[in-house]
């Protein structure tokens, strides 16, 4: 199997590594992303985004990452996809990442592995799926302008989404699976201030529906009842699982969460190799947010690679 040579390789083509792709090219390094599906990442699944700055009117997520993909190709990335890496040998100053059809050898790794959100996994989950189904209020918030919502989860993010939500919707509640939320005490005062409805000791057990979502089955925890609740939208809100197996194996540090660690310049605690975007231990999964850190990556790299000095030390 030969060994192919790259100055950097990006693993992931979602928003932060197509990002991180573009800069890294256009400072001049050869460049190569690694994408085990296919381009865009969850960006793709995305019905719809209006909160990116420049998109006053809006477009799908599969069309943005369309763009960024092309882009990224007219500078000259190299995207391989689909091809998964399955292997990084990362602390060594010439890192390794293989896949099942090459070997590539490069002297920076920018992760880009993304995440997903933990999903509940019953009935209706997966079909109504961007048709009331959502696991972004930020993202997909305004389009449940006076409707009824239901947010599933307990901890600080499912409080923090059905306060968001209650900006919008007409009727938000909330349910959690213990007799209590697990959300700071701070985050409970304000629902209730805000009059959204606690439902506690029940689960979602099915998502019903025609071509939307127009209920949610519950069931008490304690005894078995069910009952429906008519819903217009339902946000899950209980957990996001990285993406980072392949680099915690390889040695790169990350949280109890499993989120990669980085410092304000991505970098990771092996030298060069960075890392961006939703895998990230950094706060705000947005389109945004990983687009900035990938900014902030593949500059970093570039300097990494040339001996420069850092900009923001000049």
């Amino acid at each position: 199997m030969a060994v192919k040579h790259f100055d950097i390789i990006i693993i992931g083509a979602g928003p932060a590594g197509l990002t991180a792709g573009i800069y890294a090219a256009r400072s001049g390094l050869n460049t190569l992303i690694l994408e085990e599906k296919f381009a865009g990442g969850m960006l793709a699944e995305a019905p719809f985004i209006e909160n990116y700055p420049g998109l006053q009117d809006g477009l799908s997520g599969l069309e943005l990452a369309s763009r960024m993909e092309a882009q990224a190709k007219t500078f000259g990335v190299h995207i391989n996809s689909p091809e998964k890496a399955v292997f990084l040998e990362l602390k060594r100053k010439e890192k390794a990442v293989k896949t099942k059809k090459n070997i590539y050898n490069a002297s920076a790794v920018l992760l880009a592995l993304g995440c997903e959100y933990r999903q509940l996994n019953i009935p209706g989950e997966k079909e109504f799926r961007g048709k009331g189904v959502s696991f972004c209020a930020t993202c997909d918030g305004p389009f449940f302008k006076k409707k009824r919502v239901l947010v599933v989860g307990g901890g600080n993010s499912a409080a923090t989404t059905a306060i968001h939500l209650s900006n919008l919707a007409s009727d938000v509640q909330i349910v959690h699976r213990r007799d209590e939320l697990r959300a700071d005490h701070v985050f409970v005062k304000e629902l209730r201030k805000r009059n959204v409805d606690i439902i506690l000791n029940a689960v979602p057990k099915e998502i019903q529906g025609d071509t939307m979502v127009r209920s949610v089955i519950l069931e008490d925890i304690k005894t078995g009842e069910r009952r429906h609740v008519e819903v217009d939208g339902i946000f899950v809100q209980i957990g996001e699982k990285p993406h980072s197996e392949i680099a915690k194996d390889a040695g790169v540090a990350t949280d109890g969460e499993g989120f990669i660690v980085v410092d304000e310049r991505q970098q990771t605690n092996i030298r060069g190799v960075y890392a961006a975007g939703d895998v990230t231990n950094r706060p705000i999964k947005q389109v945004g947010t990983a687009v900035g850190q990938a900014i902030i990556a593949a500059v970093k790299a570039f300097e990494y690679l040339k001996n420069l000095t850092p900009i923001d030390d000049l």
